[in-house]
């Protein structure tokens, strides 16, 4: 199996290091990250300027994996790297330093990348970690890692799925994006120079249901969410197309 691996923390980040670690175990891989950090850059594409790729094997040194840095986005890196790559079987982007729970998947650059692996016809798969005031136990989760590359890896069809992986996992569960609402609430304040700045609070209003991305890692499950690139809300598509015809 060929895999190619990429991130929107940048090539720097110990999470792309723990997951190419694990995935070697399945197949040839070869890293292809963001010169520096990407994330929340969505599914950005670069077409105003040129992208250029250089090696950079200092975080994977003795690990016989190939590593190369691109001064673009998440997209980008898959782009430029199925490109290279022409036989590449799966991509891997993560693990990224930070949830991709909800409704951060439209704006995530980590699934960003698995999103554009598939447009290419390419199983992706994005796989995540909560922060908090350290960095996550790498070590410990590379079991947890494995079991759900293991069991995503068994069926070789198409598919995009999005991984959450809590600090300390007791399991593995199937699940559905969580979808809430939050207070968009601006809280004002003041720099150490005078100027005013703002910032954005994303407090939800309402628990995570049961059955959800957020709901499992919040119980300490690994959350497994399938995901497909339409868009289309089906159901209300159906409603418009009764009560108003065109």
């Amino acid at each position: 199996m060929k895999i190619l691996i990429t991130n929107d923390d940048g090539i720097y980040s110990p999470g792309i290091a723990a997951l190419a670690t694990v995935a070697s175990r399945f197949g040839k891989v070869t890293v292809i990250a963001p010169d520096v950090e990407q994330s929340s850059m969505g599914h950005a594409v670069t077409h105003s300027r040129p992208l250029s790729l250089k090696k950079s094997p200092i975080a994977f040194d003795g690990q016989g994996i190939e590593a190369w840095k691109v001064n673009g986005t998440p997209a980008d890196c898959v782009a430029l790297g199925t490109h290279i790559y022409a036989h590449t079987d799966v991509v891997l982007s993560g693990i990224n330093m930070g949830p991709n729970l909800g409704n951060s998947m439209w704006h995530s650059g980590t699934l960003a990348a698995a999103k554009q692996a598939v447009l290419l016809g390419i199983r992706g798969i994005a796989l995540s970690t909560p922060v908090d005031k350290s960095e996550p136990d790498f070590e410990a989760l590379a079991p947890f890692v494995e079991r759900t590359l293991a069991l995503l890896f068994e069926n070789t069809a198409l598919g995009l799925y999005n991984v959450n992986f809590p600090p300390q996992p007791l399991g593995i569960q199937w699940t559905r994006q969580s979808v809430r609402l939050y207070d968009g609430k601006i809280v004002p304040g003041v720099d150490p120079m005078g100027r005013k700045h703002y910032w954005f609070t994303v407090t939800p209003l309402e628990p995570a249901e049961e059955g959800t991305d957020r709901w499992a890692v919040e119980n300490s499950y690994v959350s497994i969410t399938p995901l497909r690139l339409d868009l289309t809300d089906e159901q209300r598509l159906k409603e418009v197309m009764r009560m108003q015809p065109v």
